[in-house]
């Protein structure tokens, strides 16, 4: 499970733009944002340079989810 919708509402950017800066399409990356796929551990970090946040504030914490 990944944040990046949490995160890029929070940070007030589209999808279809990171879309644009990963060079992915918007499928992906929605389908990214609505965890129904995970991205690969480069494109992860490659989101987190984008978003300017840690590769880890883009993971869930199932411990704390589940509380």
């Amino acid at each position: 499970m990944n944040r990046i919708k949490e995160v890029l509402e929070q940070k007030g950017i589209k999808q279809i733009w990171l879309a644009e800066q990963l060079g992915k399409s918007y499928n992906m990356v929605h389908s990214y944002a609505q965890n129904k796929r995970q991205p690969s551990l480069e494109i992860l970090y490659k989101i987190a340079e984008i978003l300017n946040v840690s590769a880890k504030e883009l993971l869930t914490d199932e411990k704390n989810e589940k509380k």
